[in-house]
């Protein structure tokens, strides 16, 4: 089959031969701090999930005179992009916009060729700050991306199917999910087991597996290690890990229990799902709470599993009412799955990795732009923004920059001064309106104008 050919471009050192090595996973062009590194065109197969295309590395685009060195580079440059059928546009999210990168954002759009725009190295706050800016660009919809570490490959993949439909259309597999890159569609899925000492954790992963695998007891705090496990539920690869309980840090006087929970909070870190686990005799205890707390701001997708709930007396009764504790106690996480168990016994089990598997989808939500400022109307209508100072608050526009946890970027004039109450508001609504249950969502406010207002709607 004949793959389509995708030139990624872009100024001196904003990590276009990171991403190349990336998407061939190979280092085959060499990477370094200094800016002008690479100076022919590079090419390699490329594949993300079942899509397979060909990649071109460039020369960091520079003015220069025709016949200099530099000159002949962007020559070669401007070759690959009229040989490629797409280009990806690349800028450092870091940097932010400079004038070279708005100069040679008007030879891409000139080009007639689709063209995605990547956000790299933006990875943190000050990366997605850059990544914001990168919407002036009028190139579209900008893909926030670190090369270096990997991170939302999968969203250049629904760019590239987009850019490319009949190519797209030619490699369509149908189990194939587009909102996945190769790694997260076919990587198990990974699970962390925390709470506080003595929750069940490692009693309930020896249910799952069958085996007394991990070391139980009636003493709290035997896990010290976290314990990572392949295992297999209805076909889903999974790996388990059992994490050491955790306590108040006032109470942890050892060196290596302070360890331990370090260890517990990496693995909550590179979790996808993270499962709190409650003692349903003594549930939501402060620290039940902290713990949950630290999930949603690690932003891992969140399920709370009720462990020991054979010793429960009441159960339906009970149950409703612990579910009404958690969304009272827990509004930042509205509609977390609450899933009575048993490690001992292994009821509930099965229940619980269901409620795993939908909150790993709904943490992996990607949202159309359309359909996000179609919301964004009939909330504006519903409840307008409060006027500060005589002037109205003004939001224009929202898009989703992330997935995993969902991250959505609100545009518009004094958002500074808006107000909690509003930005829960369309926090809220964003969760019912999309069906976010549980998983956390994160919300950043953008000065300044819709970067695609006023332009004429393509035909």
């Amino acid at each position: 089959m004949n793959l389509p050919l995708v030139a990624i471009i872009g100024r001196p050192n904003v990590g276009k031969s990171t991403l190349f090595n990336r998407l061939v996973g190979k280092k085959l062009a060499l990477v370094d701090d200094r800016p002008g590194v690479t100076r022919d065109r590079r090419e390699g197969e490329a594949r993300i999930g079942h899509f397979r295309f060909r990649v071109m590395d460039t020369a960091g685009l520079e003015e220069a005179d025709a016949g200099s060195l530099t000159g002949r580079m962007r020559a070669q440059t401007e070759a690959a992009v009229a040989e490629a059928d797409a280009v990806m546009f690349v800028v450092d999210a870091r940097v932010g916009l400079t004038g070279a990168d708005r100069g040679f954002a008007d030879l891409a759009r000139r080009a007639g060729k689709p063209v995605i725009l990547v956000a790299n190295k933006a990875e943190g706050a000050q990366g997605l700050d850059g990544a914001y800016e990168a919407f002036g660009l009028g190139l579209g919809d900008p893909v926030p991306v670190s090369a270096e570490h990997g991170e939302n490959i999968s969203g250049l993949l629904e760019a590239l199917l987009a850019a490319l439909p009949e190519a797209a259309a030619a490699q369509a597999d149908p189990d194939f999910d587009a909102d996945d890159d190769g790694d997260f569609a076919t990587r198990p899925v990974r699970v962390a087991i925390v709470g506080r000492p003595n929750a069940g954790k490692s009693t309930l992963i020896n249910r799952m597996l069958g085996e007394d695998r991990l070391l139980t007891g009636p003493e709290a705090g035997i896990t010290r290690d976290s314990i990572s496990i392949p295992w297999e539920w209805r076909g889903h690869k999974v790996k388990l890990y059992d994490t050491a309980g955790m306590r108040k840090r006032a109470r942890i006087d050892d060196k290596l229990e302070k360890l331990s929970v370090a260890d517990g909070l990496r693995a909550v870190r590179f979790a996808d799902v993270v499962v709190v686990l409650l003692d349903a005799t003594i549930p939501f205890e402060k620290q039940d709470l902290t713990i949950v707390d630290l999930v949603e701001r690690e932003g891992r997708a969140l399920v709370i599993g009720l462990n020991k709930w054979d010793l429960v007396s009441d159960q339906p009764g009970l149950l409703g009412e612990l579910r009404e504790t958690a969304a009272r106690l827990l509004p930042q996480v509205r509609g977390v799955a609450v899933a009575p168990l048993s490690g001992l016994s292994g009821e509930g089990v099965d229940r619980l990795m269901q409620e795993v598997m939908k909150a790993r989808q709904v943490w992996d939500t990607r949202i159309s732009t359309a359909r996000l400022n179609a919301w964004l109307g009939e909330m504006l209508e519903a409840h307008a923004p409060p006027a500060v100072s005589g002037r109205r608050i003004k939001i224009r526009y929202i898009t989703q920059v992330k997935a995993r946890p969902p991250h959505f970027a609100l545009f518009g004039n004094q958002l500074g001064e808006l107000p909690g109450s509003y930005t829960r508001y369309l926090v809220n609504g964003l969760r019912e309106h999309f069906n976010l249950p549980g998983t956390p969502i994160r919300l950043s406010l953008r000065t300044g104008s819709n970067p695609f207002e006023g332009r004429k709607k393509k035909r």
